[in-house]
């Protein structure tokens, strides 16, 4: 499989190994530094795109992609408002696009676990909930997409929240979501239910970025041959 990395910084560089490491070849590199290069015929040098590149430039990126008719696998978080357009055109198209908040296996069944939990909590108002997410200093978005991801699953169970807020909780039916910034750390998200009485945790705790590049290629890999638009859950039920 050839692959094209449109983004070519620390996780760009983590999928790269990891793609040559499974007998792929990277037929393509995009960075800040030849963005002009992000061309159709270059595209076409490649059977599939994986973008981690910047919340202003990932939409661009997956549109061109979508013109050379080139399956993209985005993990590039920060730019949701424009998702929907994306999904929308990838299947009146009959394009190929893959998009997960968090490519790791482990994030992914700790959002299952964590609908299944607050499925569980809707019976008990007492406990308020929040969620924290604590991501490297070199983060540009804030809330990570996968702490909005979490949060998006709590509101489908909870029937008492309506809403989350970035560190604000002005009012009894918002999840508070906690950003924080520190050192290296690739990635922690929990989720805390809070009584007078005690609190119940649940948490991911990544140890490095290969996970998260591990389960990009093998997104990658799951896409060949197909159209349509998918995401980890279609990836975690293949047989």
């Amino acid at each position: 499989m050839r692959i094209a990395l449109l983004g070519y910084g620390k996780m760009g560089k983590e999928i790269e190994k990891i793609a040559l490491e499974r007998k792929h070849k990277i037929a393509l590199k995009i960075d800040i530094d030849n963005i002009g290069d992000l061309t159709k015929e270059n595209l076409l040098l490649a059977d599939v795109a994986v973008d981690f590149s910047t919340p202003g430039s990932a939409y661009n990126n997956i549109m061109k992609c979508f013109e050379a008719n080139i399956p993209v696998v985005c993990g590039t978080t920060g730019w949701h408002d424009r998702i929907d357009d994306v999904s929308e055109y990838c299947r009146n198209h009959s394009k190929t696009f893959f998009y997960a908040s968090n490519y790791s296996i482990g994030v992914n069944l700790f959002f299952r676990v964590n609908k299944y939990l607050a499925g569980l909590m809707n019976k008990f108002s007492d406990y308020n909930v929040s969620v924290t997410e604590t991501h490297h200093i070199h983060k540009v978005d804030a809330p990570s997409g996968t702490a909005i991801t979490t949060a998006e699953g709590i509101l489908e169970k909870l029937d008492r929240k309506k809403n989350w807020e970035l560190e604000n909780e002005s009012a009894p039916d918002v999840i508070r979501i906690n950003a924080v910034r520190e050192d290296e750390i690739p990635g922690i998200h929990e989720v805390r239910y809070t009584s007078e009485i005690d609190f119940l945790e649940i948490k991911h705790s990544a140890f490095s970025r290969k996970g998260f590049a591990l389960g990009a290629v093998l997104a990658a890999e799951f896409l060949i041959g197909k159209t349509g638009y998918y995401t980890m859950d279609n990836l975690l039920n293949a047989d």
